[in-house]
C-alpha cells in the first residue's frame, strides 16, 4: 500500500527514494540551521517538531498523531484508543540518567505516534535528550543493524539488551557535525534506506 503523499508519487520504490532524499536534506538543515536547538527536549511536542521538519514536504500527516492502528511483524504498537494517554505519560517520565532516558525511548517506540517515519524521528529525539541530560550521544555507526532491531523488538518485554547496546556506543562528541550526518545515514539504513549520503545532499 502506497501512502498518500504531496509528491503524487504512485510507485513504492520511487516514493522511498524521494522520501529518503528530501527528509535527509531536511535532517541536514535541522542541524545546520540551528533549528534543532529550538525544540522541547524529551516531550512528544519536541518529537512532533522533528517529524514535521523531516517529512512535511512529503506527507500531510507529518508531525500529526496517527489515526490508524499500526503493527510491525506480529507486534502491534499502542492502540489508537490509548495513544493520547500513552504520550501524556511519556512526557512525564523522568530523563535524568541513561537508564531513564532509554526507558523513555522504549516507551515512545511502543507508542509509535506517527503513520510512518517513527524510528528515524525518534532516534534524533533520543540523542537530543542524551545530549541535554548526560552530555553524550549515540555513535550509531557503532550499533549493528540486526543487533539494534532485535534488541528493540525485545525491549517491549525487557530493555536490558537495548541499554547495553546503546551504552557501549556512547560518545561525548555531542556537537560533531560529521557524527550527526553519519548517524542519520545509519538510522535510515536500519529502515532500509541507503540510496543517498546525507553529507552529499
Amino acid at each position: 500500500m502506497i501512502l498518500d503523499n504531496k509528491l503524487n508519487i504512485t510507485h513504492q520504490i520511487e516514493l522511498a527514494k524521494a522520501e529518503e532524499k528530501i527528509s535527509k536534506q531536511k535532517a541536514k538543515q535541522l542541524f545546520d540551521s540551528g533549528d534543532i536547538a529550538k525544540l522541547e527536549i524529551g516531550t512528544f511536542a519536541g518529537l512532533a517538531f522533528i517529524h514535521a521538519y523531516l517529512f512535511d514536504d512529503i506527507y500531510d500527516f507529518a508531525g500529526k498523531i496517527r489515526d490508524v492502528n499500526i503493527a510491525k511483524g506480529n507486534f502491534r504498537f499502542a492502540p489508537l484508543m490509548y495513544l493520547d494517554a500513552s504520550l501524556k505519560h511519556i512526557d512525564t517520565m523522568p530523563q535524568s540518567n541513561f537508564d531513564e532516558i532509554i526507558e523513555k525511548y522504549v516507551e515512545m517506540n511502543i507508542a509509535h505516534p506517527f503513520r510512518e517515519g517513527n524510528g528515524r524521528a525518534t532516534r534524533i529525539w533520543l540523542d537530543l535528550i542524551l545530549k541535554a541530560e548526560i552530555k553524550q550521544v549515540v555513535d550509531w555507526n557503532q550499533v549493528d543493524k540486526e543487533d539494534y532491531l532485535s534488541a528493540m523488538q525485545r525491549s517491549v518485554v525487557k530493555d536490558l539488551e537495548i541499554k547495553a547496546l546503546l551504552k557501549q556506543a556512547l560518545t561525548d562528541q555531542i556537537d560533531d557535525r560529521a557524527l550527526f550526518m553519519k548517524g542519520i545515514d545509519v538510522s535510515y539504513y536500519y529502515e532500509g534506506y541507503s540510496e543517498f549520503k546525507t553529507e552529499e545532499l
